[in-house]
């Protein structure tokens, strides 16, 4: 058994997730408002605002293939980690390679090379976002590998992704600030476009510092038991989808990100467009739900420890139905719009906490119990085919969404907005049903029964 990892480095790796989450959180939070542009949002057309076989825009269709590339990647890279015979370790190596040029593309999805509308424009962010979403591959697949690696009971792993769940939510909350900081840079006398650029710039340089910090401070040989896998990709892909419990379990994990995708991506519309709010609300709200889901870490740490992680996913889900249901109405309630903000927010916390906290955790345990059961570890295999799965269904929700935005000719039209809303409760209802079929029993059983022999 390798050393136990101290508090201490524990925070180093969690701070790792803060620097990907911030750059996670500029591309999700504003690629589609930045090209697909409102008149009110005062931003130029750079790609063509056009639509074809009925509901693909151009911007849809540069996202879906780059969700679909960053798919395909992931298991390609999860087998390269686990077959990695590195003298810095399988995990820590590819960390390393990728953190630089993971900030350095993320600056530049946003640089278009013409200053106008051109199809040239539409090339270069194509290719940047491939490389983009390449380059995050490169880090979060094997830093998620750690989790299982570092943590060596389910107790450890439930504490490490308690961790890792604040620091998303602190580098997600850092992103959501981008409004307010390009506003400054308005201030100053700078256009919409160039104050955009300059802040997601700044915030790309603080991502980068954070992305190195478990690299320099975690010596992987010393707390990982890193034996590296012989199998290839496509036999450690098939042994994978074997685990019955692990394809159950990541085909909700997939509906519950289109269904989330869609919402977040939505949110900048619903506060600019349903409620009327400025763009710095933006900012506000979603420094306010990382708050209000501070609050349940703790609580849900415990509760998970005593009734098991699914029945608190069970309960997010049905919250989640709740919050997308009172999306779509947004604007009509009749009381004060900033009111209907904040009451959003605070529906959100709790199902937001309990599935930043719980479902790497469970995949953990499916992935610790493979490896008891047939003596191999393929920790790196179990979370690249998550995050495979999941990006899949970011990928449909990025489709989805920009079908629904334009579907009324103008992307500032208030019922396809809402259409947003009710297509993500639509997905939540699937994810719900399908994670009540998951036997998280047979999992943690099956860990103590070969840990007790």
């Amino acid at each position: 058994m390798k050393e136990k990892l101290p508090l201490s480095k524990q925070i180093a790796y969690s701070l790792g997730q803060f620097g990907w989450s911030l750059l996670s959180g500029i591309i999700g939070s504003y690629l589609i408002f930045y090209y697909i542009p409102t008149k009110e949002s005062g931003i130029s057309v750079f790609i063509p605002q056009v639509v074809f076989i009925g509901f693909v825009s151009i911007i849809g269709a540069i996202t879906m293939l780059g969700r679909l590339f960053d798919a395909i990647t992931d298991p390609w890279i999860a087998t390269l980690s686990d077959r990695s015979k590195s003298k810095k370790g399988r995990r820590i190596s590819f960390m390393q390679m990728s953190s630089l040029p993971l900030a350095i593309t993320t600056v530049l999805v946003f640089w278009s090379p013409i200053n106008g509308e051109s199809n040239l424009n539409a090339l270069f962010l194509t290719v940047m976002l491939l490389l983009f979403y390449l380059f995050i591959t490169m880090y979060v697949t094997p830093f998620f590998a750690l989790l299982s690696e570092l943590g060596h009971t389910p107790e450890e792993r439930l504490n490490l992704s308690t961790f890792i769940s604040v620091t998303w939510f602190l580098g997600a909350a850092v992103a959501s600030q981008a409004p307010v900081l390009w506003g400054l840079f308005e201030g100053m006398g700078f256009d919409k476009v160039s104050s955009v650029r300059i802040a997601l710039l700044i915030l790309s340089a603080i991502a980068l510092v954070f992305l190195y910090i478990p690299v320099i401070a975690i010596d992987e040989k010393r707390y990982c038991e890193s034996v590296p896998s012989e199998l290839k990709m496509i036999d450690s892909m098939k042994a994978t989808f074997r685990n019955k419990e692990f394809r159950i379990f990541v085909l909700s994990d997939l509906v519950y990100w289109v269904a989330i995708t869609i919402f977040q991506s939505s949110l900048l519309y619903y506060i600019t467009i349903l409620l009327k709010l400025p763009e710095s609300m933006f900012g506000l709200l979603f420094m306010g739900l990382g708050v209000g889901s501070f609050l349940f870490y703790v609580p849900i740490n415990i509760i998970a420890k005593k009734t098991g992680k699914k029945t608190l996913l069970i309960i997010a889900f049905c919250l989640f139905l709740l919050v997308y249901a009172y999306g779509a109405l947004l604007g009509t309630l009749p009381f004060d719009t900033t009111i209907q903000a904040y009451l959003l927010v605070l529906l959100a916390a709790i199902p937001m906490a309990v599935f930043g906290i719980l479902p790497n955790v469970v995949i953990a345990d499916i992935a610790e119990y493979d490896a008891r059961k047939t003596g191999i570890r393929r920790e790196g295999m179990f979370f690249g085919t998550r995050t495979f799965m999941s990006k899949i269904g970011q990928m449909i929700s990025m489709l989805l969404l920009s079908g629904l935005l334009l579907s009324g000719g103008d992307v500032s039209n208030e019922m396809s907005i809402r259409l947003t809303a009710i297509t993500a409760a639509i997905f939540c209802a699937f994810g719900l049903v399908l994670l009540l079929m998951y036997n998280e029993k047979k999992i943690l059983e099956g860990i103590t029964d070969v840990e007790s022999k």
